[in-house]
Order: C-alpha cells, then sequence, then structure tokens
C-alpha cells in the first residue's frame, strides 16, 4: 500500500474548514454543499478517480450513504466528517440537490469494452443499461477505480452497509470484478 499524504492532508482541511462553519448558520444547506465540490468536483468530475461521480445519482441512493456515514455503518473518515456536519433534515435536500445535476459528459468516448458474463443479476437493482433507479446506484460511467475499490470492500468484508452486494462480491475473484469495473465505467 503507498502512502498517499496529499489526499490525507487536503481531506483534514477540507473538513476542518466545513467543521469552521457555524452549525446553524443563515446561510443554509447552501453553503455546506459548496464544500462537496471540494473533492467531488465543481462540474461533477471528482479531482480524484477513487471518489464516486454524484452528480446525477440517484437521491434514495445518496440519502443512504450519507446517513450510513453519518451513523458509522459506512466508514470513510473525510465522508463520516462531512456527513456529521448535516442534520438528518437536511440530508434528503443534499441528495436532491445532487440528483437533479446533470451526470458529467465524458470529455472524450471512452474505448468498447466487452460485457462480462453474469451481470443480468446486477440490472435487478442498478436497472437496464446500469442508470440506476430505486433502490441501487447508477453505475454507467462511474469512476473505474471507484468501482474496483467499491466491489473489492464488499467482497472482502471492509463495506457491509450492503449485505447483498457482500453476498454478490464474495464469490467474484478481483480478476472478475476488474473486468466488471472496466465494463460499467466504460458505459
Amino acid at each position: 500500500m503507498t502512502n498517499k499524504p496529499f489526499p490525507a492532508i487536503f481531506g483534514t482541511l477540507v473538513i476542518l474548514a466545513a467543521l469552521a462553519a457555524p452549525a446553524g448558520a443563515a446561510e443554509g444547506i447552501d453553503e455546506k454543499l459548496q464544500v462537496c465540490s471540494s473533492c467531488h468536483g465543481e462540474d461533477g468530475v471528482p479531482i480524484d478517480a477513487t471518489m464516486p461521480i454524484i452528480w446525477g445519482q440517484q437521491e434514495y441512493f445518496l440519502v443512504k450513504q450519507m446517513h450510513n456515514y453519518k451513523s458509522g455503518e459506512r466508514g470513510n473518515q473525510i465522508m463520516s466528517a462531512m456527513a456529521k456536519t448535516f442534520t438528518v433534515a437536511e440530508l434528503r435536500p443534499l441528495a436532491v440537490y445532487f440528483s437533479k445535476k446533470s451526470w458529467p459528459a465524458r470529455s472524450s468516448p471512452a474505448a468498447a469494452v466487452p460485457q462480462p458474463a453474469g451481470l443480468a443479476v446486477c440490472q435487478i437493482c442498478h436497472q437496464q443499461n446500469f442508470v440506476g433507479g430505486l433502490p441501487a446506484p447508477r453505475l454507467a460511467g462511474q469512476n473505474y477505480e471507484y468501482l474496483v475499490e467499491a466491489m473489492r470492500a464488499f467482497a472482502e468484508g471492509d463495506r457491509t452497509n450492503n449485505a447483498d452486494m457482500v453476498k454478490l462480491m464474495e464469490p467474484l475473484s478481483a480478476a472478475e470484478r476488474t473486468a466488471i469495473a472496466r465494463y460499467l465505467s466504460s458505459l
């Protein structure tokens, strides 16, 4: 594992900036949402491919993830701290705000990637063409690096906030998960 001090330092600064804002400020949720673009991008393209695209993501999914970060059910030092700056009542407006944004357009078309076997089961939740819908997020066009890490975390039990995903990812090899991530990110 490589040591990446810049993301840790940058994340710490973002958290401190968010925590320094008064909790009941008149600016409301809009000011808090501006902090999100520090990592997730002002145009919806994250500054690092290991971060998910949240613009145009499913509202239900965004609410659930923020709630899971807030409660500690999903672990991520930066996101857990960020989620705690929002009240429970602010989680839905946050999710609505990002879900109404347009999914970011690609700067160049992705290379065609063959569809791996066994993805039909994924469409049950992630919908046709993997564009998401209740109950699952959009996967089509999501960052490859984020998808690989999310699937690894489910497979190895590091992420357990969705029992179905844990069951689906556990039997897959790292190579199978990589092929799935490559395909989904190319859509």
